[in-house]
C-alpha cells in the first residue's frame, strides 16, 4: 500500500526575541505597503515615488533600517531616534541628539512625503532625492557617525557589518534577489518605508470627501474652521492669509518655487538664509493636541499661535537688505508682509490647522519599532500551518506552502523523519507558494526548509 507522504513545512526564526509575540516579521504575510487607499481627491499625479515603487517587500525592508540602531557607527542611533512615529516622524527637542552631539537643524516631520510636489529633501533641499537624502545622517559625522572622516568608519564598514546579520541576508535576498548589501539597496528601501508613510484620516479629510472642492464649506467643520480654511485658502491681496500659495491643499506640501520665509535663525547662534524647504502642514500636533516638536528649521516657534504672528507681520530685522533670499510673496511691492489680521481670524486659522491632525499614522503598526524590547527581531520565512498536499492520481502528488516571494527553498526527503536528504531547491514564486513534484511510492516524508545564503 502506498503512503501518501507528508510534508514537515518548518518556520526559519533568526533571533528569537526574549518577549513572545513581540518583534517578529511575517515575510509570508506582509504588512500593506504598496495599495494603500489614498483619497480621490487628491492631485492627479502627486506623487513622486519615480522608478522606485513602494513594495511590501521592500516597505518592510526599509522599516527594520530605519529602526536599526545598529546603522550607527556605535549602536545607540536610528533613523527613528529623531522621527518618531508618536511624533508624526519628527522629534520634540529644538535639536535632535545624535552619536556626537546634537543636529544643526530641526528633524523634519516625514508625513506624507509622497504626495508632496517637492522632490528635494532636508530643509535647505541639498538632497536632489528621498533616496540621496535617506543616506547622508547615516554618513553624517554628528548623527550616526559612518562619515570615513575624523575617525569614523566608512559606509563600506557598514555594509560588512550589516552583511554579517542572519536578518539582513534573508531580507535582501527578499527584496531584491540576491544578498548583497549596497547604499543604494539601502536608500531604494529606507526610501520607500518613509515614503509609505501616510495621514489621510483627519477632520479635514472627512469634510473633503463630502464636498466638491477644498474652498466649499465642510459640513463637519464648526464656523471657526471654515473661516480658518477661508482665510488659509484665500490670497492675501482678496483679505485672506494666503498661507495656500505656498502650502496648497489638500496635499498642504510646500511649492518647490519657495524660498525662505523669513525665519533666519540658526540653532546654536548666527544666521541661516538657505531653508527654503517644509514638510507637509499635515499632523503639525498630536491627535490629542500635544506637539510634535517646535516649528521651523531653528525650532524657534513653539506654536501655531506664534507660526501666525510671523505671517502676519514679517519682522523687520528680514527686510530684503539682509535677506536676500526672502520669498518675494512674503513682500509685496517690495514692503515686507503685513496682513494686519485679527486676534479672531489668528484663532480661526489655529482651529483650522488644528483639524489637519490624523489618528492612525500614531499607532499603526506597519510604521513601528519591528525590534522587540532587548532590540532582537525574528523572521518567519515558512510558516507550518500552511501546508497542502495535492494527490494527482497518477502515482505524484505536489507538496507545497506559502513561503516568502523570491526566497530559494531547500526541498528535503527522509523515510524516518530523522535522516533527511535534499532533493532540489525549488525558489518561491511571485505569490510566495514555494511546491515541488513528489512521487507516492514507498513511504517518504518531505519538507521545505529555508537556509541561510
Amino acid at each position: 500500500m502506498k503512503s501518501l507522504p507528508l510534508l514537515a513545512a518548518l518556520a526559519f526564526i533568526v533571533a528569537v526575541p526574549a518577549i513572545a509575540g513581540d518583534g517578529i516579521i511575517d515575510l509570508t504575510k506582509l504588512a500593506n505597503y504598496a495599495a494603500q487607499p489614498v483619497p480621490a481627491y487628491l492631485t492627479p499625479g502627486r506623487t513622486n515615488t519615480g522608478a522606485n515603487t513602494i513594495t511590501d517587500l521592500g516597505a518592510t525592508l526599509g522599516r527594520v533600517l530605519f529602526y536599526d540602531k545598529r546603522l550607527s557607527r556605535n549602536d545607540t542611533i536610528s533613523c527613528a531616534s529623531c522621527h518618531q512615529q508618536a511624533r508624526a516622524f519628527g522629534d520634540t527637542p529644538a535639536a535632535s541628539t545624535g552619536v556626537a552631539g546634537t543636529t544643526g537643524r530641526h528633524s523634519m516631520r516625514l508625513i506624507n512625503s509622497r504626495f508632496a510636489n517637492e522632490v528635494r529633501f532636508f530643509w535647505d533641499e541639498r538632497a536632489a532625492s528621498l533616496e540621496n537624502q535617506t543616506t547622508q545622517p547615516i554618513q553624517d559625522h554628528v548623527e550616526m557617525g559612518f562619515s570615513n572622516t575624523l575617525g569614523d568608519p566608512a559606509f563600506a564598514d557598514l555594509v560588512t557589518k550589516l552583511s554579517a546579520i542572519d536578518e539582513y541576508r534573508v531580507l535582501f535576498a527578499a527584496t531584491f534577489g540576491t544578498t548583497a548589501i549596497t547604499e543604494a539597496r539601502v536608500q531604494l528601501a529606507l526610501a520607500q518605508f518613509v515614503r509609505s508613510i501616510q495621514s489621510f484620516d483627519s477632520k479635514f479629510d472627512t469634510g473633503r470627501a463630502q464636498v466638491a472642492n477644498n474652498g466649499q464649506p465642510f459640513p463637519n467643520f464648526t464656523a471657526q474652521e471654515n473661516a480658518g480654511k477661508q482665510l488659509f485658502l484665500q490670497p492675501s491681496p482678496q483679505g485672506g492669509a494666503g498661507c495656500g500659495v505656498c502650502h496648497r491643499a489638500p496635499e498642504f506640501d510646500i511649492d518647490p518655487a519657495s524660498r525662505n520665509n523669513g525665519v533666519i535663525g540658526r540653532i546654536g547662534g548666527g544666521t541661516d538664509l538657505t531653508n527654503t524647504r517644509s514638510p507637509s502642514l499635515r499632523d503639525l500636533l498630536g491627535p490629542a493636541g500635544q506637539t510634535n516638536g517646535a516649528f521651523m528649521h531653528d525650532a524657534s516657534l513653539t506654536t501655531l499661535n506664534s507660526v501666525i504672528d510671523h505671517y502676519n507681520q514679517i519682522p523687520v530685522i528680514n527686510t530684503p537688505a539682509n535677506n536676500n533670499n526672502l520669498d518675494n510673496r512674503l513682500r509685496p511691492a517690495g514692503q515686507l508682509q503685513n496682513l494686519n489680521l485679527t486676534q479672531g481670524q489668528k484663532d480661526s486659522l489655529v482651529a483650522f490647522l488644528r483639524t489637519l491632525t490624523g489618528t492612525a499614522v500614531y499607532t499603526d503598526a506597519r510604521w513601528a519599532d519591528p525590534f522587540d524590547a532587548n532590540g532582537q527581531l525574528s523572521l518567519v520565512i515558512l510558516p507550518s500551518e500552511t501546508v497542502a498536499i495535492e494527490n494527482h492520481g497518477n502515482g505524484t502528488a505536489t507538496v507545497s506552502s506559502q513561503g516568502a516571494k523570491g526566497l530559494t527553498y531547500q526541498v528535503q526527503s527522509s523515510s524516518n523523519l530523522q535522516g533527511w536528504t535534499t532533493v532540489t531547491n525549488v525558489t518561491a514564486d511571485a505569490t510566495g507558494r514555494v511546491a515541488q513534484l513528489v512521487p507516492l511510492s514507498g513511504t517518504a516524508f518531505y519538507r521545505f526548509i529555508y537556509q541561510l545564503p
